[in-house]
């Protein structure tokens, strides 16, 4: 096909698929999975944009890890899942570049108090500020990774008033936390069943009063699950 014919099926193409309506054109693009397909999908146009983010709207696990996503695009997409269940915005190999302000505006969107799992592991840019924020809204919150970052007690008391059906969290790395903000982590989220505290200073033997606690609690390290015997004391398997 010569230049001038291809340029004119590709016109044609176009203009079909612009006449798409937009709950057809957002169900097509609800089985994209990736979030950079979405994100080009939704720079094509303004109608695309709406489409996008109306296909937004059924589903329930969004991830912008290892993304260069900011703080406005991720708020206005997790706005607009409504229906979302799972939330990840880990750091990887390029890294999301989400901020306090970000996770501030993501608090405000409706999904956050159906979200199940939350992680923002290694997210260097953001402090207690935003993840208290985040986590004082997400009421059904089971599962959270929270490792790698500068949280202290603060965000882990806030965590203990708001999320009590909290089932695991993963707090490797966090050299800011004290047995002080485990210890109310552990008395308030009753359901608590597994921990990791890899990486932390937070001395072995201070965790043994986690167990008194809650005796079936799962303590985990990095590479191995710490065996606690309140009788007979400290043992690595």
């Amino acid at each position: 096909m010569d230049p001038e014919k291809q340029r004119q099926h590709d016109g044609a193409v176009d203009a079909d698929i612009e006449r798409l309506p937009v709950d057809l054109l957002a169900h097509i693009l609800s089985l994209l999975s990736p979030f950079r397909d979405l994100s080009m999908a939704e720079g094509v146009s303004r109608r695309w944009r709406w489409a996008v983010e109306r296909s937004l709207a059924s589903r329930r696990r969004l991830s912008f890890a290892g993304q260069r996503t900011g703080d406005d695009t991720a708020a206005r997409l997790v706005r607009a899942a409504v229906n979302l269940r799972d939330l990840d915005i880990s750091r990887s190999c390029w890294g999301c570049r989400i901020t306090d302000d970000g996770l501030i505006k993501i608090s405000s969107a409706d999904c956050v108090g159906n979200l199940t799992s939350i992680s923002l592991w290694g997210l260097a840019g953001i402090t207690d500020k935003g993840v208290v924020r985040l986590v004082s809204r997400a009421y059904s919150l089971q599962h959270l990774n929270i490792g790698g970052t500068f949280i202290t007690d603060e965000s882990l008391y806030a965590v203990a008033n708001s999320c009590a059906n909290l089932k695991s969290i993963i707090l490797w790395s966090c050299r800011h936390v004290t047995e002080g903000g485990l210890v109310a982590l552990v008395n308030k989220c009753r359901r608590l069943e597994c921990i990791n505290v890899g990486g932390m200073r937070v001395p072995p033997e201070s965790l043994v009063g986690l167990l008194s606690i809650s005796p079936a609690l799962e303590i985990r390290s990095t590479a191995r699950i710490l065996n606690l015997n309140l009788n007979a004391g400290v043992q690595v398997s």
